[in-house]
């Protein structure tokens, strides 16, 4: 039974559920529902299992119970001088539990972004039936959830493909809109390197396939979304984690310094309590970044996300920030993609027509874009199907032989392929090696190769066994506005590195139109992972996309892998990305969120280390008042509680206030290293200096008016 060639007369139902489909990219976010929910969660993470995970704002949640205790119970360490302790107590107490609970707010609104796209994705799936094909060819009803891999399925036009797959058998169209957002139907066929894989819970629109299952029920490419992009398999990554632990080692260091304040006040003939105390501890140690570190790399997940890439880490956002270099395929990346045959240019004394037919013949079985457009061009000089394409055979192109063609009948072979490749296959097929008959070595080729290589074209020669006819003429056209991109990121010292089985001559032309830094010519699958290992050896991170099976090792071996939706199976378990859009030039664009969600986490760094100096200043006279050393107190704040009170009040509200920015990131700007530095010490450090002192002071003015000190 051929399932391919007959439909089932009873087919299943479809379910309406699965009908009410929407696209994850195209759905809105209830953004009050987000963040009610962030409401709720902020006060989950209060929970000391959860609040011990952040070292800085753990202190802050350490220092709240302790100032709660001592508003209940004001001489709880002892008798303290002063008026109204409790309402002093209990404003200070209040003051660090917001601190606790915005900076948990910021990390839940961004974990909140990722759950609404989870939902999105979750409202996708459904459990429908499947047509299971037995061994024996015969078909059986089963759920979708109970298929495993290497099981096969046969689905038609209007069904919902039941599980991650390769199609083996049949070509149809799929809608793809579930997961990428994008209306245009997809050609899904058997054989393909980069078309053959299909994903659970998209739709067939025309059509049938045979498809074997590749993913077992919750293993699959929309489970792994959600979980990903839900922040269930977050972790930290490596930079994150050396921040936090100096975070950590400076809370430490600023805790010692204030146990041992008492023992000087006491020397200076002054005294200081508890709340007092914290309250200069939580004005020291950086509160700012170690409230939104988290919503920080949340957030840079999110916007890979927004761009229609499923990062597998946050690890691999992050290490985008820090590559060094770029290895791009030229076909699709740096060009157009499809090359369309040009011009047929005849040597060896053979005419238009007579290359336009060997052409015609080397070219019948071709589906690729450049073999259609070569049977088009060659149908326009009158070349026809001469021969009975049932009694031949296809040859395919591949790239160790680097050409195709036809075996024709009478044993007859046309071939076509880059100029080194037919070359060599014309020399194999001489009768006596080193004749010049066939013409693999005459000056015209040479001449014709050089000419279509000097235009950025690609040359293919094209023969009948021993005979050379000519070149075609491939047209290359390089992708607009990708030399100011190169620009751009080799002022931030990133370096591209162009691949291509182009020649030599064609791929410099390519190359300086488009400006990448070096290339390699004639490149084979083994040279990409090479090129990555040499550069890796260097010390130097490399970020590379793909999409075919011969990819997968090279995007394994790269730092940052990329791989196509449209791309294999192989690639994508390789890759630690994947664009849904299939776009190989978005990995250009990913490198520019990875490098902003670094100089995001380093300007808001130096922005509340900057804050420190301000908040410090504010503190410092409450320390020595009765010693009489008024004069410390520079910014004239209106008293000692005052003081407090409006450096701890600055210091919970500057959490909120910046969490637009941790969760939207600093704006780009494509400059080197040195250049950031004094842009962030420019507007972060001495802007982080001085917004505090003019805040604190209105705060104090506020405070005095109300009389809340």
């Amino acid at each position: 039974m051929n399932p391919v060639a007959t439909t089932p007369k009873n087919k299943p139902p479809r379910s309406p559920k699965s009908d009410r489909r929407q696209s994850p990219k195209k759905s809105k976010v209830n953004n009050i529902g987000l963040y009610f929910r962030a409401v709720k969660d902020a006060f989950v993470k209060l929970n000391p299992k959860s609040a011990i995970k952040n070292p800085v704002m753990f202190l802050v949640w350490v220092g709240t119970i302790i100032t709660l205790l001592v508003t209940i119970d004001p001489y709880l360490f002892g008798q303290v001088p002063g008026d109204n302790l409790q309402r002093f107590n209990g404003l200070i107490t209040g003051i660090l539990f917001f601190t606790v609970w915005f900076a948990n707010f910021a990390e839940a609104v961004a974990e909140g972004r990722g759950k609404a796209q989870a939902d999105a994705l979750r409202s996708t799936q459904s459990e429908t039936l499947a047509r299971k094909l037995s061994p024996d060819g015969s078909i059986t009803e089963v759920p979708s959830t109970s298929l495993r891999q290497s099981d096969t399925v046969y689905v038609v036009a209007g069904d919902i493909i039941p599980a991650d797959g390769e199609v083996i058998m049949g070509v149809a169209s799929v809608d793809e809109s579930a997961i990428t957002g994008e209306s245009a139907p997809v050609l899904k066929e058997s054989g393909s390197d980069v078309a053959s894989s299909v994903t659970g819970g998209t739709r067939i629109i025309s059509d049938e396939l045979i498809i074997r299952i590749t993913a077992d029920p919750g293993k699959g490419f929309i489970d792994r979304m959600i979980a990903l992009v839900e922040g269930a398999e977050r972790s930290k990554t490596p930079n994150e984690i050396a921040l936090t632990v100096l975070l950590a080692v400076l809370s430490l260091v600023f805790l010692f310094v204030v146990v041992t304040l008492p023992a000087i006040a006491f020397y200076v003939k002054s005294e200081i309590s508890v709340p007092i105390l914290i309250a200069l501890l939580v004005a020291l140690i950086p509160t700012t970044i170690g409230g939104l570190l988290s919503a920080i790399g949340i957030a840079g997940m999110d916007r890979v996300a927004q761009f229609n890439v499923i990062a597998t880490s946050g690890r691999a956002v992050e290490a985008c920030g820090d590559v060094n270099t770029l290895v791009l395929d030229k076909t699709g990346t740096i060009t157009l993609g499809n090359r369309l045959a040009e011009e047929f240019i005849p040597i060896n004394g053979h005419s238009v027509e007579e290359i336009a037919s060997i052409a015609l013949a080397a070219s019948v079985f071709d589906d690729t874009p450049e073999g259609k457009s070569i049977v088009r061009l060659a149908e326009k000089f009158g070349a026809k199907i001469e021969f009975d394409p049932n009694h031949s055979e296809p040859v395919d192109f591949s790239a160790k032989t680097r050409m195709s063609g036809t075996n024709l009948p009478g044993g007859y072979q046309a071939r076509k392929g880059a100029v080194g490749a037919i070359q060599g296959f014309v020399r194999s097929r001489s009768v006596s090696f080193g004749e010049s008959r066939n013409g693999e070595d005459s000056p015209e080729l040479n001449t014709a190769y050089e000419h279509v290589s000097q235009q950025g074209g690609t040359p293919l020669a094209v023969c009948l066994d021993r005979e050379i006819y000519g070149i075609i003429y491939l047209k290359d056209i390089v992708k607009p506005g990708l030399r100011e991109r190169f620009d751009q990121l080799r002022r931030m010292g990133v370096r591209t590195i162009m691949l291509t089985g182009d020649n030599h001559i064609t791929a410099s032309v390519i190359a300086q139109e488009a400006g990448v830094d070096d290339f390699i010519a004639e490149a084979t699958p083994e040279d990409k992972i090479s090129v990555i290992q040499a550069e890796q050896a260097k010390g130097k991170l490399v970020a590379m996309t793909g999409d075919g099976t011969n990819d997968a090792p090279a995007l394994a071996q790269a730092n940052v892998g990329v791989a196509m939706n449209t791309g294999t199976q192989a690639a994508k378990e390789a890759a630690n990305m994947v664009d849904l859009d299939s776009d190989p030039t978005k990995l250009i664009d990913i490198v520019s969120i990875g490098k902003q969600l670094l100089i995001t986490r380093g300007a808001l760094t130096t922005f509340s280390l900057a804050n420190d100096i301000a908040k410090y200043f504010a503190i410092i006279p409450v320390l020595f008042t009765t010693a009489n050393l008024q004069s410390l107190n520079i910014m004239k704040l209106t008293s000692i509680n005052s003081a407090i009170l409006s450096a701890l009040i600055y210091n919970a509200l500057i959490i909120p206030a910046l969490i637009p920015l941790a969760l939207r990131g600093v704006k780009f700007r494509p400059l080197t290293a040195n250049q950031l530095l004094q842009r962030n010490i420019l507007i972060y450090g001495l802007g982080g200096v001085i917004a505090p002192f003019i805040a604190i002071k209105l705060i104090d003015m506020l405070i005095t008016v109300v009389g809340l000190a």
